[in-house]
């Protein structure tokens, strides 16, 4: 019995004093101590300041945002007149973030007040010590990118399908202008395309900022399209498309005066008159669209027109050289004046319906040696190819932008052909290999 109680006592004496040991080493151990997280931005240490951010709202002004943070109106009239060269504190605009620094242990002391005014773009007012104010540009980032996508209704429907943007369809359309007729795109013509988006370095989506390469599929055709730039007398980078070989995709004129709209009534000896009620002929090509929509000038040349009748309504005509003339009429709004210089692709005016005219489009007339013409007949001049001493160059330059490209597969697509017939399209590259192998 004596034995039993002196063990206890014995494990007792070992548990007590091994506990007491650990407590004295845990005691020894250093507690960690969070550190706080520095937040940058804007070239600031926010976690020095007390930071306000905002959006501005409909009726807000920068006296009546910097009076509700404690800033005395002659304060605001010096800020104002600080950095009038640098900064129209009047051009804030509804809905775009701003974001205040106030010191903190003086709530009242404003350090800056930064307004964003794009994605990218930013203004720093320096108010607290000196007051001035910087334009900066947060760190944009450059990832290049491709997609493919198959035409089932239009080239911005396809696009939207395959996850990018409608800036996209506006470059690609820009970049087959001169080539492609986007009015007669069918059902089952296909793109692949390699182009540039930007980001800002926490990861967010700036914009797409240009395309490198691609190759439209048109009746069955490919068309190939890759950025090259050349150095023009003033020793300037002029970039330009030109196609697998080598010839530039640029023509001396558009396909057509509008992005985007349709034919609504074609070039023709004896057409029925919507608005006199009567046949007779129509030499000109209609193109309907949304009043507003901005009417380009399909070449290069000068206005020596520019005015209003009773049939044309407003109206502009250009002479593109001794050769080629253009008009096109029914504007809701002329932009441009007689004896001024236009290039191609610039916005002369708007669509309208003015003059006679049932609905809103623009009527585009073409003439060839004084005569009118249906410029869909035409066999029109080219643009400049690329020069002899460029191509080498230019081959080595494309040839693993065309690689890539033609690794790029379609996705397989519905087609919804008019008949109520549904064919699926797989994503074979065969109508390519020929022209690969000839690179």
């Amino acid at each position: 019995m004596m034995l039993r109680f002196c063990l206890l006592i014995s494990v007792c004496s070992t548990l007590f004093f091994s506990c007491e040991k650990k407590s004295a080493l845990q005691a020894k151990i250093p507690q960690e101590v969070k550190k706080e997280v520095l937040k940058e931005k804007y070239g600031y240490i926010l976690n020095d300041f007390e930071v306000v951010s905002d959006t501005i709202h409909n009726g807000d002004s920068f006296g009546g945002l910097l009076d509700a943070h404690g800033v005395k109106r002659s304060k605001v009239f010096e800020i104002v007149n600080s950095v009038k060269d640098s900064f129209n504190v009047a051009r804030i605009t509804s809905g775009k973030p701003y974001t205040i620094l106030k010191c903190k242990d003086n709530p009242s002391a404003i350090e800056a007040f930064i307004y964003q005014k794009n994605k990218v773009k930013y203004t720093v007012l320096h108010i607290e010590d000196s007051i001035y104010a910087e334009n900066k540009s947060k760190k944009v980032l450059t990832r290049r990118s491709k997609m493919s996508g198959v035409i089932n209704s239009s080239l911005s429907k396809a696009i939207e399908d395959a996850g990018s943007s409608a800036y996209l369809t506006h470059l690609l359309s820009g970049v087959y202008q001169w080539s492609i007729d986007f009015f007669k795109i069918q059902k089952g013509d296909r793109f692949k395309v390699i182009y540039n988006e930007q980001y800002l370095e926490d990861g967010t989506f700036v914009g797409i900022k240009d395309v490198e390469a691609a190759v439209f599929e048109h009746a069955g055709s490919p068309f190939y399209a890759f950025e090259y730039g050349v150095e023009n007398e003033a020793q300037q980078l002029e970039r330009s498309f030109y196609d697998e070989n080598a010839k530039s995709l640029q023509s001396f004129f558009l396909k057509a005066p509008l992005k985007f709209s349709r034919i609504s009534s074609r070039f023709s000896p004896r057409r029925f008159h919507p608005v006199q009620k009567r046949w007779k002929a129509h030499k000109g090509t209609d193109y309907a669209a949304p009043r507003g929509t901005p009417i380009l000038s399909t070449a290069n040349g000068t206005v020596i027109k520019a005015g209003y009748t009773s049939g044309n309504g407003r109206y502009v005509k250009i002479k593109h050289n001794r050769k080629y003339s253009t008009q096109y009429l029914h504007m809701s709004k002329i932009l441009v004046k007689k004896g001024q210089f236009v290039k191609q692709g610039q916005v002369i005016g708007k669509v309208g319906s003015t003059g006679l005219a049932t609905g809103p489009h623009v009527c585009y007339r073409f003439w060839v040696n004084g005569k009118q013409r249906d410029p869909y007949r035409q066999k029109l001049p080219s643009a400049k190819n690329l020069e002899e001493k460029y191509k080498q160059d230019y081959f080595r330059f494309i040839k693993p932008l065309k690689y890539s490209l033609d690794s790029i597969t379609y996705p397989n697509t519905k087609i919804e052909i008019d008949n109520g017939i549904t064919v699926t399209k797989p994503n074979t590259n065969k109508s390519l290999e020929s022209t690969t192998r000839s690179l």
